[in-house]
C-alpha cells in the first residue's frame, strides 16, 4: 500500500522544475558551495553556506542557510510545488532579514540539483535531514525552530512537527487538509490518500499560524480553516481577502502579521512536554503553552479577516515590490516556469499542484 500511495503522490502532487532553476558550483580555493552567482549578490558570502545532505532514504538533497546577525530563531521553510530554492532565494533572503531570523530552506528530492525523485515518503526524509543538519551543525534545538510549510510544504511540514513535542511554532501557508481532499469532499481518511494533514495536526503542541488566501483556487480556504480550527495552540489566523494561491507574499498584511508572530513566540517561554521526541532519548515534564501571553493567541473560535482594498493594493509595500522582482529577476526562472505551462490543464483538474506557482504571482509591478 506504500508504495501505490508514493507512486500516486508522484503522480499528482509533483512537478519540480526542469531544468533547475539554479547550479551548485564549489569555490576551488575555499571549497565552499555557492549556487548561482546572479543570486548571490544580494547577500554576502559569510552570511549564505549552500550544503548537500545525504537523507535516510539515499538521495543528497541541496540546502541553503541563511544567517542572520541578531536572529533568535530559525526558520526551516518547505516550499511549494514547481519551484525550487534557486526561485525562491530572494524571497528566503528578504524573509530571513525582515523578520531577524535565520532561514533554512532545501529542495525536496528530484527538485533542483537535489538527487532522487520525488514522492510523499522523500519529502518525509528531506525534512529530517534538513532538521538533523541544523541540530548538527549549529546545534539549533527544537525550541528555536519554526517550521514553515508553504502549500505541499506543508505535508512534510506537519509530519515533522507532529514528532517535536518542543518544537516553537508551526506556519501554514495555503495549506491543504490532504491530497484527496483538495479534489473531493471526503469526510474519512482512505490508505491511498497523501498528506494526511488533517490528522496530524491534531499532533502538533506548537503554536500554529495558519496564511491563507480568500480566492484560491488550487486549495480552497476552507482548508486553512479547519487546520486552524483542529490546532491546539491557535494564534490569530491571516485570511488574506482576494488572495490567491501563491501571491500572499505580495499582501501589505503578510510580513507585519509575520513580525507580530515571530515577536510573539520569541516572549514565550520555552515548551517542556512529557511526549517522547524525535531528538530527545528521555522524558521531559510538560508546561503547557499560556494563551494569554500574548492579546492575539484565540482562547475562542473569533479570528479577523484582512481586507484589501484596492488603494491598499495600489501602494504595496516597498517589500511586495521586490518580491515581484524576484519572481521575475532574471530569464532563466522564467524558462524554468514557462516549461510548466503545458502541465496546467492536467495539474489543475486534480487542483493540487501548486501550478500558478511557475508564473509571474503578481500581473504587472
Amino acid at each position: 500500500m506504500g508504495t501505490a500511495t508514493s507512486t500516486m503522490a508522484a503522480k499528482l502532487a509533483f512537478f519540480p522544475p526542469n531544468p533547475p532553476s539554479y547550479t551548485v558550483v564549489t569555490d576551488e580555493s575555499t571549497g565552499k558551495m555557492r549556487i548561482s552567482a546572479e543570486m548571490m549578490r544580494h547577500r554576502r558570502d559569510e552570511e549564505i553556506e549552500v550544503v548537500k545532505i545525504m537523507t535516510k532514504r539515499g538521495n543528497e538533497i541541496v540546502g541553503m542557510y541563511i544567517k542572520h546577525p541578531t536572529a533568535k530563531l530559525t526558520v526551516l521553510y518547505s516550499h511549494g510545488n514547481a519551484t525550487d530554492i534557486g526561485q525562491m532565494f530572494i524571497i528566503y533572503n528578504e524573509l530571513s532579514h525582515h523578520l531577524n531570523v535565520n532561514l533554512m530552506g532545501y529542495d525536496y528530492s528530484g527538485y533542483g540539483r537535489s538527487s532522487g525523485k520525488p514522492s510523499e515518503q522523500e519529502t518525509y526524509a528531506d525534512i529530517e535531514a534538513a532538521y538533523n543538519w541544523l541540530r548538527e551543525t549549529y546545534g539549533t534545538k527544537d525550541e528555536r525552530i519554526i517550521l514553515y510549510g508553504q502549500s505541499v510544504g506543508s505535508g512534510p511540514s506537519l509530519e515533522l512537527a507532529s514528532r517535536l513535542p518542543r518544537l516553537r511554532a508551526l506556519v501554514l501557508h495555503s495549506p491543504f487538509l490532504s491530497g484527496l481532499r483538495v479534489m473531493y469532499h471526503v469526510k474519512h481518511s482512505f490508505w491511498f490518500d497523501i498528506f494526511k494533514n488533517i490528522e496530524k495536526i491534531q499532533l502538533v503542541d506548537c503554536p500554529v499560524l495558519v496564511i491563507h488566501g480568500t480566492d484560491d483556487k488550487v486549495v480552497d480556504i476552507s482548508h486553512g480553516k479547519q487546520l486552524w480550527e483542529l490546532s491546539k495552540e491557535k494564534y490569530e489566523p491571516l485570511w488574506l481577502k482576494g488572495g490567491s494561491h501563491c501571491n500572499l507574499e505580495m499582501f501589505p498584511e503578510y510580513l507585519p502579521h509575520l513580525r507580530k508572530f515571530i515577536g510573539a513566540i520569541e516572549k514565550l517561554p520555552v515548551p517542556q512536554v512529557r511526549r517522547h521526541s524525535v531528538s530527545d532519548d528521555h522524558k521531559k515534564d510538560k508546561q503547557q503553552l499560556d494563551p494569554k501571553k500574548s492579546s492575539n493567541w484565540i482562547g475562542s473560535r473569533h479570528s479577523t479577516e484582512c481586507v484589501v482594498t484596492s488603494r491598499d493594493k495600489s501602494r504595496k509595500m516597498s517589500i511586495g515590490h521586490r518580491f515581484g522582482k524576484a519572481r521575475n529577476s532574471t530569464d532563466s526562472f522564467d524558462r524554468a516556469r514557462n516549461s510548466f505551462d503545458r502541465f496546467g490543464e492536467m495539474v489543475r483538474s486534480v487542483r493540487l499542484c501548486n501550478v500558478d506557482c511557475v508564473k509571474n504571482s503578481v500581473a504587472k509591478a
